[in-house]
């Protein structure tokens, strides 16, 4: 993803503690942001969406000022592969995505 000039970043309906603890559980090596309240999360229209009172596994592609690609996920295991995830960052690199809507 860097070599694609690219960031990516997780949020998580957890305080700062949980969502710190989170991060480290997983290793990931990318920042875990905290949405306790969760009014990311309801922004972007994933808030309590499977009735768990958490935000819904989402993907998010964007750029500075638009959504490019979104799918959200059914359960806490449906996501987008890596593969895919970077085949729709190469694309919008080379210029051939237009905005979508979510998914």
């Amino acid at each position: 993803m860097r070599a694609l000039d690219t960031e990516l970043i997780a949020l998580s309906t957890d305080d700062i503690p949980r969502a710190k603890q989170m991060q480290e559980r997983v290793g990931a090596r990318y920042p875990v942001l905290a949405d306790p309240n969760h009014r990311v999360a309801e922004e972007y229209g994933v808030f309590n969406l499977l009735g768990d009172g958490v935000a819904a596994p989402a993907t998010i592609i964007m750029t500075s000022d638009r959504i490019v690609a979104m799918q959200v996920g059914q359960d806490i295991g449906d996501r987008p592969s890596t593969a895919s995830i970077l085949h729709t960052l190469r694309q919008l690199k080379a210029g051939e995505l237009e905005p979508a809507a979510a998914s």
